[in-house]
């Protein structure tokens, strides 16, 4: 079972409460209107999953120092305007609960405010001459852009590989998780190899967690996400797709038909859920997930036993088995 949140987090107690304030500095503006904005956003801040990775492994590989503050709040500053740029792009009014910046502000705030928070990251490590934390999470911004668009490009086939759904969901989702780990590291080592290694180990779980969000549209509708979302979104999912491959042309056929005409129809989403259900996809999809956990947790066998990397296994099995 996963551990909670607070017991995860106690070998980095500290270092998060120095780290509130690190981010709270690098969102100012003398712009009242933005820092009224950039103050809504710190106060409905999430579970700040990114910025523990950022300190776990920074502590893994060495020791907390200042740079690795500068990673923590770039990889959250990047991560915050990917948030806002995709309300603005999916025309979403709520996020975690609260409403979102472009459904408060409007569509060309939202969009100011997200190229201000980029600008404030990368202004962060340029002033810190932490280049190489900037060309990691650079990087990453890089791949999410890449896969959201070829996404977007193939969600018009539907019906599309295995190997696709991984190329897309490595750079969109996978890749903010893999900059946090590389750059925690990269924070505390010059070691490229170890870099490398926490920069796969974060990969690996990225897609973990994106195949566990998957299961979350075909399981019960108190999750925190509405069943069927991704279908009526026209989103490929693995549970999918494996579903489509096993099945007949004629049943195919009908499936995507459905989810490209009739995903507005609560029936229709049903009966793609049920589908999907009966096919198996949903325990494919998370022998996958547990797959590549086992495949993350390997990657950590090379450090040695401490409260770090205790932690860090405790927050893969959060991400992987949390609820909602």
């Amino acid at each position: 079972m996963a551990k909670s949140l607070d017991s995860i987090k106690q070998p980095i107690d500290e270092e998060l409460k120095i780290f509130e304030s690190h981010f709270r500095e690098a969102m100012r503006s003398p712009v009242s209107l933005l820092d009224k904005i950039t103050y809504y956003i710190v106060r409905r801040k999430g579970k700040q999953v990114r910025p523990m990775f950022v300190f776990l492994t920074a502590k893994l590989c060495g020791e907390v120092k200042e740079p690795t503050y500068s990673a923590a709040s770039l990889v959250e500053l990047l991560h915050t305007a990917t948030l806002v740029h995709d309300d603005v792009v999916d025309d979403s009014f709520e996020r975690r609960g609260f409403f979102s910046i472009n459904a408060l502000w409007k569509n060309k705030i939202a969009v100011l405010v997200g190229d201000y928070l980029f600008s404030q990251g990368m202004l962060l490590a340029l002033r810190n001459k932490e280049y190489r934390l900037l060309e990691i999470v650079s990087d990453a911004v890089k791949a999410m852009s890449e896969g959201e668009l070829l996404q977007i490009e193939k969600a018009r086939r539907l019906d599309i590989e295995e190997s696709i759904y991984y190329d897309i969901i490595r750079q969109k989702t996978a890749s903010l998780i893999a900059s946090a780990c590389s750059a925690g590291a990269a924070s505390a080592t010059k070691d490229e190899e170890t870099i490398e290694r926490m920069r796969l180990f974060g990969e690996k779980i990225g897609i973990a967690f994106q195949i566990r969000d998957d299961l979350f549209d075909f399981g019960s509708s108190d999750v925190g996400k509405p069943l069927g979302i991704d279908i009526k979104e026209k989103k490929m999912t693995l549970p999918l797709i494996y579903a489509l491959k096993q099945t007949d042309a004629k049943t195919r056929r009908r499936i995507i038909t459905t989810i490209k005409k009739d995903s507005e129809k609560p029936e229709k989403v049903r009966e793609v859920v049920n589908f999907v259900r009966g096919s198996g996809g949903l325990e494919y999809a998370r022998e996958a997930m547990l797959r590549f956990r086992t495949e993350a947790f390997e990657l950590l066998e090379v450090f040695d036993h401490s409260p770090a990397r205790k932690s860090l296994e405790d927050l893969v099995m959060f991400v992987t088995e949390r609820e909602k």
